[in-house]
C-alpha cells in the first residue's frame, strides 16, 4: 500500500509539474503574439516645426521723463492708448509756477486766471508713434525730472529662446506660430524678425534669443505674457499620410505591412518623404485608402496585463488579432 501511494504521489506531482509548464508555454505564446490594428493611407497636412517658448515684451520700451521737476496739471492719455509721435500726453506746471497758482488762490479766480495767462504750463509730448504701456503718474501729482512717469512700445515682440542645436533651421523671416499661454486657443501668425549674435547660458543650456514679430498685434497680448512659440521649418500639403509606427525601415529600405482584400496581407515597399515624429509623408508605393496593418502597442500591452491561466473560469485565448 505504501509503494501504491508513492506512485500516486510522484504521479500528482508530475502532472502538477507538466500543467504548470504548459501555463508558462500558453501565457509565453499569448503575450508574443502580435495584434494588429488596421490603418488607412489619408490626405492631410504636415509641417515640421521647432517649438519653444518666449516672453512677449516691447521692441523699443521707452521711458518718458518730464523736463522739468514740477506737478502734474492734467494727463490726457490712458494707459493702453495707441499714440502718435509729438502727441500731447501731460500738461504740467514747474515747480516755480505750481507755487504762483497756489498763492494766486487765495487771492480769487481772477488772479489765477492772469497767472495761468502769463505763465504758461509745459507740455509732455510723445517721441514715438507707440502704445502707452505704463501710466504711473495722476494729476495733481510732484516729480521730479529723474522719474519715468510713463512707458511707451513702439510695437510688442516675443523674446522666444532657442536651443543651439536648432539654430540651423531658424531663419530670418521664416513663418511661426504664436499662442499665449493666457489665451491657449488663440493663434497668432508672425514671422521671425531678428536672431541674436550672442548666446546665453540658461540651466547650462545654450540659447541665443530671436524675436518673433507678430503680423498684426492683438489687443489682448500684453507685455510679459508667456508665450508658445512654433517655427514652420517645412511643410507639405495635401499628401499622403500614414502614422510612422505603420512604416517599419530594413537594410535602409521601408515598407508596410498592406492588407489586401480576399489575400494575405503582404509585405509592400514604400517611399516616404518628410516626417513630424508623428506622421510620415507617402510619395510611392500605397495610394489614397489603402489599408496597411500596424502592431497595436496599447492592445498588445492590456493583453499581456490581462493574461491569466487558461483553466480558471471565463478565461480566453490569447492571439485574437490578425496575422
Amino acid at each position: 500500500m505504501k509503494m501504491i501511494g508513492r506512485k500516486f504521489l510522484l504521479w500528482g506531482i508530475g502532472a502538477a509539474l507538466l500543467l504548470l509548464g504548459g501555463y508558462a508555454l500558453w501565457r509565453k505564446t499569448a503575450q508574443d503574439q502580435p495584434t494588429y490594428k488596421e490603418v488607412q493611407v489619408q490626405r492631410g497636412d504636415l509641417s515640421l516645426t521647432v517649438l519653444t517658448t518666449g516672453t512677449v515684451q516691447p521692441e523699443n520700451r521707452l521711458e518718458i521723463k518730464p523736463p522739468i521737476a514740477g506737478r502734474v496739471d492734467q494727463v490726457l492719455i490712458q494707459e493702453g492708448e495707441y499714440v502718435r509721435k509729438g502727441t500731447i500726453l501731460v500738461w504740467m506746471s514747474s515747480t516755480e509756477r505750481a507755487a504762483l497758482l497756489d498763492a494766486a488762490r487765495s487771492q480769487g479766480p481772477e488772479e489765477v486766471k492772469r497767472w495761468e495767462d502769463l505763465y504758461r504750463p509745459t507740455p509732455v509730448i510723445a517721441p514715438i508713434n507707440g502704445t502707452v504701456i505704463l501710466r504711473s503718474v495722476e494729476a495733481g501729482q510732484t516729480f521730479t525730472n529723474s522719474e519715468s512717469i510713463l512707458v511707451m512700445s513702439d510695437r510688442l515682440t516675443i523674446k522666444a529662446q532657442v536651443d543651439e542645436t536648432d539654430m540651423a533651421q531658424v531663419k530670418l523671416k521664416q513663418k511661426a506660430e504664436i499662442i499665449l499661454d493666457a489665451y491657449p486657443g488663440q493663434s497668432v501668425p508672425a514671422v521671425v524678425d531678428q536672431i541674436a549674435f550672442e548666446a546665453k547660458n540658461v540651466n547650462n543650456v545654450t540659447t541665443y534669443v530671436v524675436d518673433v514679430l507678430p503680423l498684426k498685434t492683438p489687443d489682448f497680448m500684453r507685455s510679459g505674457m508667456t508665450a508658445n512659440v512654433s517655427f514652420k521649418i517645412n511643410e507639405r500639403k495635401g499628401v499622403l499620410l500614414l502614422p510612422v509606427d505603420c512604416v517599419t525601415t530594413q537594410d535602409g529600405k521601408r515598407s508596410v505591412l498592406k492588407k489586401n482584400p480576399n489575400e494575405a496581407p503582404s509585405i509592400t515597399a514604400v517611399e516616404t518623404g518628410l516626417t513630424d515624429g508623428k506622421n510620415i509623408e507617402i510619395l510611392s508605393g500605397l495610394t489614397e485608402g489603402d489599408t496597411v496593418l500596424a502592431i497595436d502597442a496599447i492592445q498588445q500591452l492590456k493583453s499581456r496585463s490581462k493574461a491569466i491561466s487558461p483553466f480558471s473560469p471565463g478565461s480566453v485565448r490569447g492571439g485574437g488579432g490578425r496575422r
